[in-house]
């Protein structure tokens, strides 16, 4: 019996072997679909609901109360960040690789495969419909989380209180755990994915090691709540980025031209409001209230300032060269326009020369002569 290719792989007329790299690429989603049933089945055992749940439930809550007779509707639960959250992570990595699958398979090859995109915008496309997908989720996650808990409208929540009263609700620390599963489940699609070349994995390595440390930095120092308002900022950024560069592979780009501006303002409006809320939680809020997490706010504040100087030399350097080569396009356009010119030339010289009598077309003897 023949086995199918799963999620994520396109079909193939030669069936490979049993475990072998292409069977696994091309079944991965499936698979990994087994190995997280095996969790979720052994909840419903109570011989391994204990060791289950630590893979699937949220743990260390410090505060909450279950339904009872006193209290009708309870106490919800509040969490902080603790051993057990490395668990969880694992899981839910593997959700995000089938839901990657998912979206690959469903909604990005079906579209992909009504452009005929070039290889190269193909793989653009792929990886900006992913990311779309992802930021546009986050943003919409942060802003809800923020709004309930009332961090935008007063901003002085992001550091009194810290760190003992920054415990987190579930849908907070539920963020988190996503977040840090999204980052880690990018080096396993690097081979998934079949990215072999060097120069395609090695921005996507630094982008998932580097988004895994700085969050998980950020979670367990306890500024959880600063790292949800500047995540949600930083992920309307990139929405906008990537958005436009979905444009750019349907090969609109005069509307990408126009539309560019939007991005760039965004961009620095992005990073100077991250600036800003970083200096005013770290340095006037945690810094300047005597604690003796003092060191350790003025560290955050230092990496944070870092980070944005980088976004920022980072982005400059990527429009001065998407400006040298689009002058160098238009050049390679005016040589080439400019050499399809010339025959034209010549053929409508020689189209009149032939509707002259021919007593008046000039010989080449005769041109020599004049």
């Amino acid at each position: 019996m023949a086995i199918k290719p799963g999620l994520g792989r396109k079909t193939t007329n030669k069936n490979p072997p049993i475990l072998s790299h292409e069977f696994v690429i091309q079944n991965h989603a499936d698979i990994i679909s087994c190995i997280a049933m095996v969790f979720v089945v052994g909840l419903m055992n109570e011989s391994t609901a204990s060791f289950a749940s630590a893979f699937i439930s949220l743990h260390h809550n410090v505060s909450g109360e279950e339904a009872s007779r006193e209290l009708p509707y309870g106490k919800p639960y509040t969490y902080a960040a603790g051993i057990k959250d490395y668990c969880a992570i694992f899981f839910y990595t593997l959700t995000c690789i089938i839901m990657h699958a998912i979206i690959q398979e469903f909604v990005l090859d079906k579209i992909s495969k009504k452009l005929h995109l070039s290889k190269f915008k193909l793989a653009r496309f792929n990886e900006s419909g992913q990311l779309v997908t992802f930021y546009l989720l986050s943003f919409v996650w942060g802003v809800h989380v923020a709004l309930r808990e009332g961090y935008l409208g007063q901003v002085a929540q992001l550091w009194d209180g810290y760190p003992t009263a920054h415990a987190m609700s579930f849908l907070h620390k539920f963020y988190f755990i996503i977040q840090l599963s999204y980052y880690l489940h990018m080096l396993p699609e690097l081979y998934f994915q079949k990215v072999r070349a060097k120069e395609e994995q090695q921005p996507k390595i630094i982008h998932s090691i580097s988004g895994f440390t700085l969050i998980v930095l950020a979670y367990t120092l306890s500024f959880q709540r600063l790292a949800i308002v500047l995540l949600t900022l930083h992920y309307f950024s990139e929405l906008l980025a990537h958005i436009f560069q979905l444009i750019g592979v349907f090969d609109r780009e005069e509307r990408l031209a126009r539309v560019r501006i939007v991005n760039s303002a965004v961009f620095v409006l992005v990073r100077f409001a991250t600036s800003v809320i970083g200096v005013l939680t770290l340095h006037y809020g945690i810094g300047a209230s005597g604690s003796s997490y003092k060191l350790r706010a003025l560290l955050a504040l230092v990496a944070l300032i870092a980070l944005q100087g980088y976004f920022v030399f980072s982005f400059i350097t990527e429009q001065l060269r998407a400006k040298r080569e689009a002058k160098r396009e238009a050049k390679l356009l005016a040589a080439q326009t400019k050499k399809a010119k010339a025959p034209n030339k010549e053929k409508v010289k020689r189209k009149k020369e032939s509707d002259l009598p021919e007593a008046d077309q000039a010989s080449p003897v005769k041109q020599k002569l004049k």
